[in-house]
């Protein structure tokens, strides 16, 4: 009969364990099957001219990232400062996916704050961003020289993660 009453305390105390383990894990963190693989195929309309495409061939044989971003995103506006000025250092060819976005939108989005992107492509229903595991926006992938998927970030990029992160990844791929 004591060991009935003591049931509850130890699903609590198992729970509690659960839960401070979790805790102690930057969900930015999360792993992605990708990495090291080929980045999925597309083709895309470029954001501003709808009526050409961009394909992962387009990009072959650089070192770029793809940031996936959308004009509803609260952290993207958050992220959208870093990567202003992350693009005037012109170190690497920054692609935008515009995830489940309004083309209108996006444009009055990019015109408002800024165009920190050599392209932007339009992933309108979200197909391309399923296919890279994308959990929400915004996200960012260091894509290779040879179209494998190297690093993904989880969330917005600050200054800090920009520079003590990704920069260095960034680096060693193109052999700096």
């Amino acid at each position: 009969m004591k060991l009935k009453a003591l049931i509850p305390l130890i699903v609590f105390v198992a729970l509690a364990i659960l839960l401070g383990w979790s805790l102690r894990h930057d969900p930015r963190l999360i792993p992605s099957p990708l990495i090291n693989k080929p980045a999925p195929e597309f083709a895309l309309p470029v954001l501003h001219q709808p009526d050409t495409q961009m394909t992962l061939a387009d990009m072959r044989g650089k070192v770029w990232l793809l940031n996936v971003w959308a004009s509803w995103c609260v952290s993207c506006r958050d992220e959208h400062p870093v990567l202003l000025e992350f693009s005037k250092r012109q170190l690497i060819p920054i692609i935008g996916l515009d995830y489940k976005d309004k083309r209108d939108d996006a444009l009055a989005w990019l015109n408002q704050f800024g165009d920190p992107y050599t392209n932007s492509i339009m992933d309108t229903a979200g197909r391309v961003g399923i296919d890279f595991g994308v959990y929400g926006v915004p996200e960012t992938f260091l894509i290779d020289k040879q179209g494998r998927i190297r690093y993904k970030f989880t969330g917005p990029l600050n200054a800090d993660s920009l520079e003590h992160v990704l920069l260095p990844h960034i680096k060693e791929l193109q052999g700096a």
